[in-house]
């Protein structure tokens, strides 16, 4: 077993928490306790991830507009007794109806508050606040609700009457027409404080557990589950399973609910599952470990029309609308390769990037349009390249035939390679990234500057709309050129390799 890093002599101490630690807390024991004692153990956060954050950061500063006259607490978390004095100062300050960020502090809790406003006081003169957390999702979550009853609960600790609890979240109908962004249209409100009182409720209990685990003299033993990835994916992960068996039954693919049953009967590897237990056609692939090709597979391969396309888009999902008649979080196709396969093996590439600030979809189909000409089948890897061709379509009339008979023409080898084919290199898993390495070992990613399609899409916003240095965007515009290629190429090799094991069997 691996041996879990000790605890630090501060675990004897009362601890200090924070809105995320209490989240993480919620989520798990064991996080909160490695979050405060540990935190060097965490992984960082993927492009992915990253994205979210610093467009949750944008969002934030946005929903500040709606609310004029407001004062920032601008200090950091690194300066926290600055921040709580600015933010009392502010709260006494009759004249500052809106405070931001404001920094609160109750039983060993600090919270900074998104929005705190103003409204009229009680009989005494007290003044009442309506608070608002601002969030970047497009509904109300569970985990919203906890966050702002632990921010509720400090709050009036201190001394705050907080008269109404809000979210303030990103409404997804809202239609850009062009010109200044509609923020009323933009965000919505929504008045949540009986839900949040009710949350509230089990706040007490919540935090004394959390701070009897942090207080111990050793980590909570509790064991990767799906906990790990709800309501998100647990930055120790990688840390609590380091010493988990590369056949580990959490790994097995499908529904996680089946596989907790199963290692509650004691079955910690996938070899130690029962013949007769009833699974899944994936999961029974993957327990025999071993190569296995459909009889099917050669026919379903040579049934291709060529010349054969391989087609990969890259998109982006603006969450506050940049280009008339889009709406929040719409995906935008602003990138595609096309691997061009003629009947004799020879191999033709041609791709399109729209590297300026305005709308892509025009350029971008019309160029698309001439690549894929009216001949062949188009392959791709997986239902999203028909989903994002089918929104063209909607969008752009003066094409929608021509798109359409494309749409016609679309060879899904994701469906081909899951129904036919498996490779115990899978691990149980079909996305492009974890297929080729396994049928085709001497192509990958790893030699790329962009990986995979979270950070392409972070680079490509980088580039467009951040990037000034005329040399930085001309090497994001390589980098994505050579990501979107490299997955189209893959699909290149993946039939070849496939079709040689098809003839082979």
């Amino acid at each position: 077993m691996m041996t879990e890093p000790g605890a630090s002599s501060s675990a004897t101490i009362a601890p200090r928490l924070s809105k995320s630690k209490f989240l993480a807390g919620l989520q798990c024991l064991k996080r909160v306790y490695l979050e405060v004692h540990h935190p060097q153990l965490a992984s960082a956060p993927d492009a992915s991830t990253q994205a979210m954050l610093d467009m949750g950061t944008e969002i934030g500063e946005r929903a500040r507009s709606l609310f004029p006259g407001g004062m920032l607490i601008g200090e950091t978390h690194r300066q926290r007794e600055a921040a709580l004095a600015h933010t009392a100062s502010a709260v006494n300050n009759l004249s500052v109806p809106v405070i931001f960020e404001g920094a609160f502090e109750y039983d060993s809790v600090l919270v900074r508050v998104d929005i705190l406003q103003r409204v009229e006081g009680d009989m005494a003169g007290q003044s009442a606040w309506r608070l608002i957390e601002v969030k970047s999702s497009s509904r109300v979550k569970d985990v919203h609700l906890d966050d702002l009853a632990i921010q509720r609960y400090v709050l009036q600790g201190a001394g705050l009457h907080v008269a109404t609890t809000c979210l303030m979240h990103i409404n997804t109908q809202y239609l850009y027409d062009g010109g200044e962004i509609d923020l009323q249209g933009l965000f919505t409100i929504e008045d949540v404080s009986e839900l949040v009182a009710g949350r509230g409720l089990q706040v007490l209990d919540r935090l004394a557990a959390m701070k009897t685990a942090v207080m111990q003299s050793v980590v909570p033993s509790i064991e990767p589950d799906r906990h790990c990835h709800s309501p998100y994916e647990c930055p120790f992960w990688a840390h609590c399973t380091a010493d988990k068996p590369s056949r580990w039954v959490y790994y097995l693919p499908g529904s996680k609910q089946a596989v907790s049953q199963l290692m509650e009967q004691g079955i910690s590897t996938i070899d130690e599952i029962p013949e007769n237990a009833k699974l899944t056609p994936v999961q029974r692939r993957m327990k025999d470990n071993v190569e296995w090709v459909s009889r099917k597979l050669g026919t379903v391969l040579e049934s291709v029309r060529y010349p054969v396309h391989h087609l990969d888009f890259e998109t982006v999902m603006l969450a506050i609308p940049r280009f008339p008649s889009t709406r929040p979080y719409q995906a935008l196709p602003v990138q595609w390769s096309n691997h061009i396969e003629l009947e004799s093996g020879e191999l033709r590439h041609e791709e399109f990037l729209h590297g300026e600030a305005s709308d892509p979809r025009a350029r971008l189909a019309e160029a698309l349009i001439e690549s894929l000409g009216e001949q062949g089948h188009i392959c791709v890897y997986s239902p999203y390249e028909r989903s994002v061709l089918e929104q063209l379509t909607e969008v752009l009339p003066q094409w929608r035939s021509e798109l359409k008979q494309i749409i016609g023409r679309i060879w899904d080898l994701y469906e081909v390679i899951k129904e036919y084919y498996y490779h115990p290199g899978f691990l149980g898993r079909y996305s492009i990234k974890d297929v080729l390495p396994a049928v085709v070992p001497s192509l990958g990613y790893d030699d790329l500057i962009i990986k995979e399609g979270g950070q392409a899409a972070s680079e490509y916003y980088r580039m467009v709309f951040l990037e000034s240095d005329w040399i930085e965007r001309a090497k994001i515009q390589e980098a994505l050129l050579q990501y979107c290629k490299r997955d189209t190429l893959a699909m290149v090799e993946l039939r070849r390799a496939l079709k040689e094991k098809a003839r082979i069997t």
